[in-house]
């Protein structure tokens, strides 16, 4: 098994998190007590500008229904964008794919976006759909291994994993809780999708070559729950949407589990933290990817493309980890050789981990 690309698509609408922080101060001055609370979380979550769906203007006229049905349109055509450019770089056509996955936690459908997909793109008919909901954060990891899983049992296959999280359709606007602040400064739009083929799959392109599978090998993956944390990080569904639920204390169930998980991963192939060298961890915030580094050992170098990506784009839930690993993929790949661990958490509370090797 192989992940063969990785690709990131974004909405075309980009401001940068002080003129973010100004619409926010704009709609709430109101109701804050202390309007420079929200300019510092905006400030300490460490991003510079985010995507989103729509024109700034025209979410304080949004309803849950409106909100919904902005994500069905955008997350259609930015998942039929992401999946092209996948598939490009794979050297595949659309119907080269034996299954599709498509995980998203802002927006409700059906149909699901993937059977959209599957006409917007050309799929197969036979195409085998698997639309996951719920995971949030953690999704992008479990659906590369769910992919993995897949191909696995039909080695003569490809697997198309796609992500669409408009983060931004969510954000509550009568809600002045620390959580909601919290996320109106720190999570931003985007899709991303992933390849993974069979050791036994090839595909034709328009040249007539073979897919190219040149990303690192899915070695092994491991799936966690952590009991009694369902309160940890969610949503509470409620008239107007999605309201987010969000504890501090993530980062400290984080650094409890995750060096524990990593190792767990990595002992029945006899191997050790220290031998891992490319982490693809998911951007979840300063505190989190803080919290990670501290739990596995690692300076701030050791996670700089989950930093990286934080600060160009925010934490785009389960589409982040997927676009670090473009981004390590297609600009920043280890030597030959290299151990790498994929990892995301996420409601449940629950971690995702993959073991690659490039």
């Amino acid at each position: 098994m192989r992940i063969a690309s990785a690709a990131s698509a974004f909405p075309a609408h980009h401001y940068t998190q002080r003129a973010l922080v100004q619409a926010f101060l704009q709609h709430w001055a109101a109701l804050l007590a202390e309007p420079r609370k929200l300019e510092l979380l905006h400030h300490n979550v460490g991003v510079d500008g985010r995507h989103l769906a729509l024109p700034i203007d025209e979410y304080l006229g949004l309803t849950f229904g409106k909100a919904n049905d902005a994500w069905i349109a955008t997350a259609q055509v930015l998942g039929a964008e992401v999946a092209r450019k996948a598939l490009d770089r794979a050297g595949l056509q659309p119907k080269d794919m034996g299954a599709i996955f498509f995980v998203s936690v802002t927006g409700i459908a059906s149909p699901s976006i993937d059977a959209m997909l599957v006409n917007r793109l050309g799929l197969s008919p036979q195409i085998r759909r698997t639309p996951i909901f719920g995971l949030g954060c953690v999704a992008g990891a479990a659906g590369i291994s769910r992919a993995a899983d897949y191909v696995k049992a039909y080695p003569d296959q490809h697997a198309l994993l796609v992500s669409v999280e408009l983060c931004s359709l969510t954000i509550q606007k009568q809600d002045i809780s620390v959580a909601n602040l919290i996320s109106s400064g720190l999570f931003g739009d985007g899709a991303a999708a992933v390849i993974v083929s069979g050791d036994n799959a090839s595909g034709a392109t328009a040249s007539g070559d073979h897919a190219r599978a040149t990303g690192p090998r899915i070695v092994d993956s491991r799936s966690v729950f952590y009991p009694d944390t369902e309160d940890v990080m969610g949503w509470k569904i409620s008239e107007t949407g999605f309201r987010i639920i969000l504890s501090p204390d993530v980062p400290n169930v984080i650094g409890a589990h995750v060096r524990e998980d990593a190792e767990a991963l990595l002992a029945p192939h006899g191997l050790a933290l220290s031998d891992v060298g490319t982490w693809i961890l998911h951007t979840g915030g300063p505190k989190i990817l803080r919290a990670t580094q501290d739990a596995l050992g690692l300076g701030e170098n050791g996670l700089a493309v989950s930093w990286d990506c934080l600060r160009r784009m925010g934490n785009l839930s389960s589409a982040s980890v997927l676009i670090v690993l473009e981004e390590i993929l297609e600009r920043r790949r280890p030597e030959p050789g290299t151990w790498s661990i994929l990892a995301a958490m996420g409601p449940g509370f629950c971690s995702e981990m993959v073991l690659l090797k490039w």
